[in-house]
């Protein structure tokens, strides 16, 4: 396989709290699997799995959504490290570029602006935002379920 074609995107939010282990989590690959992970324990729920495979226009429309957000120039030395209220990783592979982060999570637009890097932290909020509303509708077009 050529570099130049090489795509991926892992994402991951979640924290271990009252009700266990708790987190969303979605990661695209190359071929077009998006692969869905939702888990709470919250009144009993269970574990929401789900897997589908996405056309050549949403996985270019993903490249996009990262491209244009300039996240992979970003790094994360900077950026609040996981702690008691969760954390949230962001891997991306795309051509030549490989790049991991792992933060805090973000609950609002706000807490970006106190970081050390609110630059990169704001990059990193939208394209977070943009890419849990690509899957979302993904998954809503396909099976038809509401997440949390």
């Amino acid at each position: 396989m050529d570099d130049e074609d090489r795509f991926y995107v892992r994402y991951y939010i979640g924290h271990k709290g009252k009700f266990g282990h708790e987190y969303l989590e979605f990661e695209v690959k190359k071929d077009g699997l998006l692969r869905y992970a939702n888990q709470t324990n919250y009144k009993g729920e269970k574990i929401i799995k789900k897997e589908v495979y996405c056309s050549k226009v949403i996985l270019d429309e993903l490249k996009k959504i990262v491209d244009e957000s300039q996240v992979l120039s970003a790094d994360d030395d900077k950026w609040p490290e996981p702690d008691k209220v969760g954390r949230q990783e962001l891997e991306i592979v795309s051509g030549n570029e490989h790049i991991s982060f792992v933060t805090t999570k973000i609950g609002s637009l706000l807490d970006t602006k106190d970081s050390q890097d609110p630059e990169g932290m704001t990059n990193f909020y939208y394209l977070v935002q943009d890419l849990k509303a690509l899957v979302f509708a993904c998954m809503d077009m396909h099976f038809k379920i509401k997440p949390i």
